[in-house]
């Protein structure tokens, strides 16, 4: 992206803002007071599933919090991370490079769920992570404020 790191720290480490860039998840809001991103803050997120439906909350944990190099945050069912999210940026000479990736937690339902519809998912994430990404492209280089 043609932009300064912090910028897209910015965006991307404000879970208030990824309804703005996500296909699926159109709101979110910190939880227990938190005020912004930290290691270990919690905010729930409002998903659209394959954009369509069911609708429902889920309860994610930050886990990567380095500003202007990295976010990464955990989905949680009950205290226990089913999958991982995570935002990776690279200054390069023209902007910087921003990798998405998507983690599930190994167990026993994730391996019966990689065979039963896994594949189909995981397309979903890669389309989705790519549209995000563009989304957040489109707007870090629409002006110089973001």
């Amino acid at each position: 992206m043609a932009a300064p790191a912090d910028r897209i720290w910015e965006l991307v480490a404000n879970v208030e803002n990824i309804g703005r860039f996500s296909p699926e998840t159109f709101e979110a809001e910190w939880l227990d007071g938190a005020a912004g991103p930290a290691l270990g803050a919690r905010f729930r997120g409002h998903v659209r599933r394959n954009e369509i439906g069911p609708v429902y909350w889920t309860t994610c944990r930050v886990t990567a919090c380095a500003p202007d190099r990295e976010f990464g945050f955990e989905v949680l069912v009950g205290d226990r991370a089913v999958n991982n999210w995570h935002y990776r940026l690279s200054p390069t000479a023209a902007g910087t490079d921003v990798t998405e990736s998507f983690r599930l937690n190994p167990s026993p339902l994730m391996s019966v769920f990689a065979v039963a519809g896994g594949q189909l998912r995981r397309r979903r994430n890669l389309r989705d992570m790519r549209t995000t990404l563009h989304r957040i492209k489109n707007v870090v280089e629409a002006s110089p404020a973001g």
